[in-house]
Parts: C-alpha cells; structure tokens; sequence
C-alpha cells in the first residue's frame, strides 16, 4: 500500500460514542515521542559525564614549606640544581594546566635535570602566604606563581605579575621557555 507524501497524518476517529480511539492515541503518542528522541538525540550536547574534569591532587595542604624548602635547598646543593617553588591550589584550573604541562616529555627532562619542585599550598589565598611573601611572589596577583632559587636559598626571579595566572590561554611552549630560561 503506497502514501500519498500530500496526505496529512492519520488523525484518530472517533468511535460511536464520539470518543477518539485509543489505538489512534496510541499511535499518535507514539509517534511524538520518538520525533522528540530523534531531535534531542540529534541536537544533543554531550553527556554531562564527558565534560566531568579530574583534578590532580598537587597540592598537600598538610605540607610544610618551611621544612620542605630548606629540605630541597639542600638536594639541590648536591644535585647543582635550582629549586622551583610552585605557590598554587588544587581548585586552580591553571595550576591543573601548569602541572599537565610539567609532565609533558620536554618539561619533564628539563625539570628533572635542572630543578628540585616544591609545591606550596595556598589554600583559598589564605594559606602559606608568609612563604610567598619570603620569596618575594604576591599569590594575590594570580596562581600558579612559580620562585627560583639558587641552591644556597636566592631568590633568582618571582613572577610578580600572575604571569602563569591565565596559562590555560597560552602557549604551551611558555612554560618550556621558561624552564630553559631558569635552569641551572
């Protein structure tokens, strides 16, 4: 049996009590449902649970920076290293960037030879600011703020402007320049 593609939709009849029929309803209901599946299946966006992200856990809030440092002061003495602070928070998006990208193989290498890290928990911008302030990085400018040292304690440089503070819109190649440019 052919459709003529000019007919409109069977619409139900209604039956001798003057009611529509039900299987009429039926295949109607039926009908609007799937047409609104296949729009929203369609038009859909991506199921929430893709767009979920997954902090890494960077960040000890039960660290001590004031053992830590002198801690990695001293290996770095004996490695003829420098060390890198990381002032930052495991909320922080760009913090989560600068760490990816720390990992990344050309950072890795030029971490591993050149800097001993520590990172240094800066709560809600309430915690460990009297370290930031030692080392001369004003967190409240922006987060990841990253101090070198040399190995007997000097603040080499301080980003002092937030300069990684909006990482995630920048090069990746920032942070391997910066690396290169500090490095022992």
């Amino acid at each position: 049996m052919s459709r003529n593609p000019n007919s409109k939709p069977a619409t139900p009849q209604p039956d001798k009590a003057g009611k529509p029929s039900v299987m009429g309803l039926a295949v109607i209901t039926l009908l609007a449902f799937a047409g609104a599946y296949l729009w929203t299946s369609h038009h859909a966006k991506a199921p929430v649970a893709t767009q979920t992200v997954h902090l890494t856990k960077i960040y000890s809030e039960t660290a001590h920076p004031t053992v830590d440092i002198p801690a990695a002061l001293e290996q770095a003495q004996r490695e003829h290293k420098r060390v890198l602070l990381d002032f930052g928070a495991d909320w922080c998006g760009d913090c989560q960037v600068l760490d990816y990208s720390f990992h990344q193989p050309a950072n890795a290498a030029l971490l591993a030879s050149n800097y001993v890290l520590v990172h240094v928990w800066v709560g809600q911008m309430d915690a460990n600011l009297g370290v930031a302030e030692k080392y001369g990085v004003p967190v409240h400018k922006g987060i990841p703020a990253l101090a070198v040292l040399s190995p007997d304690g000097k603040v080499i440089y301080a980003q002092a402007t937030g300069e990684f503070s909006n990482l995630r819109n920048m090069d990746s190649a920032s942070v391997t320049d910066f690396l290169e440019k500090w490095k022992s």
